[in-house]
């Protein structure tokens, strides 16, 4: 055991290493280091630890002839090449819920801060000034707390506020009405959230999706006087719709401990604003925390590498290498399944996930596929969900998952390899796919009774119509008139003059303005944006 070698690239705690020193491993810690000297230093190592300042490249990868996992003393693996550690075989761990309680307390802090002006009228103070006519700040009782993403540390974040006698209204999509009254918080849509909050915290992860959630649109529809905090991801807020929004007085101030680039310019204008206060991302920076997720990734790196155990996994769980060769096309088609039907989703709280599986994937245990879809499907509710922990989400959110097998001599022959049905409060939402070949494409083949035929890739609207004619020329020529290319049109009905379904193939992502004018046409039942 004294052969096998941990480096530690970046400061971690020293007493979170423990558990690997404790079970004879050689825990060699050098921070700081760059270019030919870390990859030198990885030559012999099964395992390297890092936060956030080292970048884990595949290029350094390929300098470890030895390395078996990379461990994130962390949450976010954004200097991780998570594709190229899978590729290569390595699996990437990380500590998602050790920030959970710092986060949150942070948030907190801030929303205290910014209802009493704390930090502006102790810089005064030390300036000589004795201002106190000059900041008189709110209370926070009887206010309400608008809450974006249920998730641990929104919950966190819900309780502590709910005990400063503050009113919580929250919107997650995926929260279930019966956990939501047990954390007696009260959940209502985007909208409803965004006009009642005196207070306003975001706590998404940051997707393609949620870049930009609080943008010019979010804040047109905002009390007047509210006040934002966001200790989540940079990008969730757009920053030059706050600024403008503080300048109009429709913000009444703003918290951030995040930023879209990080550092931040030196001459950031919301910085320099009195009516923001800001830290330099310092959600996870106390020393409970940070000893928690060096502990928390040692023990199961140790774990692995004894006895090959995977907790806290980020990329794809072991398989043997004929189960991954047959089984991979179909997780690739489940995950884009599930990435497609979560952006079909309306806001209804997903209670139940069905998937049944015909032909030669029922053949295998498709469990990873099942994994996969779920991992698409909640991948916007939860930054950590991925294939290895997509069953916990999943269950966390009392979503009860379902897989059936139609094998040889059933009639599977007639059926699609995957058909999912996503069973919401507001209904059902059913879609089907196959491999175009064996091991080859992945396709939709049906979408709500809609039989078609389309790859799940790039930017691309659905859009259900009445079977009239013109509403195909008419969705061309608007396209084109606002420079939009069309590069596929995939077509479906259920019968002659009844509805129709299109999936349109475009280069580029539609503007809203461009969705509303489609929505606009009289036989358009709806339209919406799909990104994979």
């Amino acid at each position: 055991m004294s052969q096998m070698k941990i480096f530690v690239a970046d400061d971690v705690s020293a007493t979170g290493l423990e558990p690997l020193k404790a079970a004879g491993f050689l825990v060699e810690k050098r921070t700081g280091l760059k270019g030919e000297e870390l990859r030198a230093s990885l030559q012999d190592c099964e395992g390297l630890v890092v936060r956030s300042e080292t970048k884990v490249t595949a290029e350094l990868m390929d300098s470890a002839p030895r390395l078996r996992v990379v461990g994130r003393a962390g949450v976010g693996v954004d200097n991780i090449d998570v594709a190229a550690a899978t590729a290569r075989g390595l699996v990437v761990m990380n500590a998602p819920d050790g920030n959970t309680m710092t986060t949150a307390e942070h948030t907190l802090a801030l929303l205290m801060s910014l209802a009493r002006r704390i930090p502006q009228a102790a810089a005064s103070l030390k300036s000589g000034r004795w201002e106190r006519k000059r900041f008189i700040g709110v209370e926070l009782q009887g206010k309400t707390l608008g809450i974006v993403g249920l998730g641990r540390i929104g919950r966190v974040v819900a309780g502590r506020a709910r005990s400063l006698s503050m009113n919580i209204v929250a919107y997650d999509p995926f929260i279930q009405p019966e956990q939501a009254r047990d954390l007696e918080v009260e959940t209502a849509s985007l909208d409803e959230v965004l006009s009642r909050a005196d207070f306003l915290t975001i706590h998404t992860p940051l997707t393609n999706e949620t870049r930009g959630l609080i943008g010019r649109d979010a804040f047109a529809r905002m009390k007047q006087g509210v006040r934002i905090i966001n200790c989540a991801r940079g990008g969730l807020v757009d920053e030059r719709a706050l600024l403008e929004a503080i300048k109009e007085g429709k913000v009444a101030g703003a918290a951030l401990d995040v930023f879209e680039a990080e550092p931040p310019p030196e001459d950031h204008p919301l910085i320099s604003r009195e009516e923001v206060i800001a830290t330099p991302h310092l959600g996870a920076s106390t020393t409970e925390a940070q000893e928690g997720v060096a502990f928390t990734v040692a023990e199961q790196m140790r774990d692995f590498l004894l006895t090959g155990a995977l907790r806290g996994a980020v990329n794809v769980p072991a398989l043997g290498a004929e189960a991954l060769n047959q089984l991979q096309p179909y997780m690739t088609l489940a995950e884009s399944l599930g990435r497609f039907s979560a952006q079909l989703l309306d806001e209804a709280a997903v209670r139940e996930v069905r998937i049944e599986y015909a032909g030669e994937v029922a053949e295998w245990d498709a469990a990873p596929v099942t994994r996969s879809f779920l991992a698409g499907l909640l991948r916007d509710m939860s930054a950590r969900v991925n294939v290895v922990n997509a069953f916990l989400i999943a269950d966390e959110r009392g979503i009860n998952v379902t897989a059936s097998y139609r094998r040889a001599g059933q009639g599977s022959e007639f059926l699609p390899a995957l058909t999912t049905r996503v069973i919401t409060t507001g209904g059902e939402q059913k879609l089907a796919g196959a491999l175009f070949k064996q091991g080859g494409d992945g396709r939709i083949t049906e979408i709500n009774g809609f039989h078609i035929e389309a790859i799940p890739t790039g930017h691309m609207v659905v859009m259900r119509n009445r079977d009239v004619p013109g509403v195909i020329g008419r969705v061309g020529t608007t396209l084109g008139e606002r420079g939009v290319n069309i590069s596929r049109f995939h077509l479906g009905r259920r019968e002659q003059g009844g509805e129709a379904m299109a999936i349109i193939e475009t280069d580029a992502p539609l503007t809203n303005e461009v969705l509303e004018e489609l929505r606009s046409f009289e036989p358009v039942i709806y339209a919406r944006q799909i990104e994979l």
